[in-house]
Formats: C-alpha cells, sequence, structure tokens
C-alpha cells in the first residue's frame, strides 16, 4: 500500500522545549490507526507536527511520498480540531461553515458549483445534521457543533481524516454519529489519523493503535482493551467531568462564496 504519513526519528516542541523525541510512524492508505496517551503525552502535538502546525526540531515527515515542507496538496487533508478558540460572534450558519471545507479544493476567489453545493449537503447527510443546514451554528449543542466539524472535513473530499479528540466531552448520540460516518469513509478507502483518549464507539473501526507516552512512542499494534469501569457494558464513554464545551466554530466569517446552502 502507498504511504500516507510517514514520520522518522521526529522531535517537535514549542519555544524550545522538546515535546516529542525520536518518534517513528507511518500510515499506509487505508489505515485508521488511533493515537492514545494520557493528558500531556505529546498525542495531539504529534499529529499537529505532521500537519505542520508544530516546528519540527529534528526529523522528517513525508506526506504522500512528499516531504512535508514541500508538501501543497493540502486539500487531501481534511483535519477536525478538538476545539476552536474564543469566537468573535459570526452568525454562520451550519451550511455555510461546512461549505469553507471545499475552499481547499476549488478555491478561494471561486463560487460554489453544483458539485460543491452537493458535497456540502451529502458531507451534512453523513453526520446526521442535515435539517440544521441553514440553523446558527451557534444555537447547536456542543456535540453537533463538533459533527459540523467533521462535515467540514468530509465535505473536501480528503484522502486523509486527522481528528483530534472528536469524541472528547460530546454526547452518546454524536459519538455514534462520529461512528458511523468514520466508518463510511474508510469503506470508501480513506484514510484515518485520530487522536483519542478512550475508543469508545471508534473501536470496531480501529485497525492499529499508537500509545504515546513522555513525547515517546510506547506502544504500536493492537488496540489495548478496555480495562476498569471503561469496560462495564454500560458505560457510555461520556465522562461527567468533561463538561460539554460549545467549540466557538463562529471564528470562522462566512463570505458570499460560502453561502447559498
Amino acid at each position: 500500500m502507498s504511504s500516507v504519513v510517514e514520520v522518522q526519528n521526529l522531535a517537535a516542541g514549542y519555544d524550545g522545549r522538546e515535546i516529542l523525541r525520536d518518534v517513528s510512524l507511518k500510515v499506509t492508505a487505508g489505515d485508521v490507526v488511533a493515537v492514545l496517551g494520557a493528558n500531556g503525552s505529546g498525542k495531539s502535538t504529534l499529529i499537529r507536527t505532521i500537519l505542520g502546525l508544530v516546528p519540527t526540531l529534528r526529523g522528517g515527515i513525508e506526506l504522500f511520498g512528499t516531504p512535508q515542507r514541500r508538501f501543497r496538496q493540502w486539500e487531501r487533508i481534511g483535519y477536525v480540531p478538538q476545539r476552536l478558540g474564543a469566537g468573535s460572534g459570526v452568525p454562520a450558519t451550519v451550511g455555510e461553515v461546512v461549505a469553507s471545507g471545499r475552499l481547499a479544493r476549488r478555491g478561494v476567489f471561486r463560487f460554489p458549483a453544483k458539485a460543491d453545493k452537493a458535497a456540502v449537503r451529502e458531507a451534512l447527510t453523513a453526520v446526521g445534521l442535515l435539517d440544521r443546514i441553514d440553523d446558527p451554528v451557534a444555537t447547536l449543542s456542543g456535540g453537533q457543533q463538533q459533527r459540523t466539524l467533521i462535515a467540514r472535513a468530509l465535505a473536501g473530499k480528503p484522502d486523509l481524516l486527522v481528528l483530534d479528540e472528536p469524541n472528547a466531552g460530546v454526547d452518546a448520540a454524536s459519538q455514534e454519529a462520529f461512528a458511523g460516518a468514520l466508518t463510511r469513509f474508510a469503506g470508501d478507502g480513506g484514510t484515518i489519523l485520530l487522536v483519542l483518549h478512550e475508543l469508545g464507539p471508534l473501536r470496531p473501526l480501529i485497525g492499529r493503535a499508537v500509545v504515546v507516552h513522555d513525547g515517546r512512542i510506547a506502544h504500536e499494534g493492537t488496540p489495548p482493551e478496555p480495562a476498569g469501569h471503561h469496560a462495564e457494558p454500560d458505560h457510555e464513554h461520556l465522562h461527567p467531568h468533561a463538561e460539554e464545551i460549545k467549540p466557538a466554530i463562529c471564528e470562522w466569517a462566512p463570505t458570499e462564496q460560502t453561502k447559498a446552502y
């Protein structure tokens, strides 16, 4: 299978502080890889470094066989952050936010074509939110807003989906919707690299787990079995201490190019 992501002897960090040390990882086409680890282990830093959002100190990264520093086909990658920053109060609709996921593929200065509008509707259908297409994002629950972020990534028709804790602090219905959408994406040949605190409803989908501990890969192979209360049949994977925060998705400002959905 062709290489999608290849990391070799990577060291990375912020402000001169090394967070990742000697990390090597390979993801091939069609893989579904979960990056696991405790808070502060470096798991989110790893995927952010792969995407060029954190500086590489040593080692190398290739995306689709091209060195990251020369990679330009970013439309092939859909990124779903765990949370966005503080909102600006822009009254974007669900459809407008998802439409922004088409910009890398069609270009900023072109108006939406039929294919763009169809991709937006298809992506919202995949996450179960087509009926909310015209609603302001601010009216959605935290879980529904996170589903909107996944739809935005899917709308761009990527080959690789990179997700940072999509299940964190969201309701069980949204977790099931994530699992369904990602299962269909993988079934169509897509590649998935995602950070998780625990596998939850995504467990059947995961082909390989990479456990990060103290900035290094401590385990790579079969996903670990749940232990303790996580293994109980009625455990819903929604932790009462994980408050459902509404991601401020409205930081993105709609333009004329993303309207008319």
